[in-house]
């Protein structure tokens, strides 16, 4: 019926599953209005952050057109 566990050294740990409180924690503070509009306006600064890198960042991954002409002309023998 019931399963037998392999020993543990310290007894607390074998009896810490066994233990149930019957004390139940305080409710969560609800957050204030600053603290809402704190949080989104540190989530729109993020997003804002990570969009701007990428329209910098867009340039300098597109290929460069300057190095297609001159591998083209090559190519052709001129």
């Amino acid at each position: 019926m019931f399963r037998r566990r392999e020993p543990v050294p310290f007894a607390f740990l074998a009896e810490a599953d066994k233990f149930r409180s019957n004390v139940t924690p305080p409710p969560r503070e609800r957050a204030s209005v600053s603290q809402i509009a704190g949080r989104w306006l540190l989530g729109l600064t993020i997003v804002a952050a990570l969009v701007g890198s990428l329209v910098v960042g867009m340039p300098a991954l597109s290929p460069d057109q300057s190095t297609q002409t001159q591998q083209s002309q090559a190519s052709q023998g001129h």
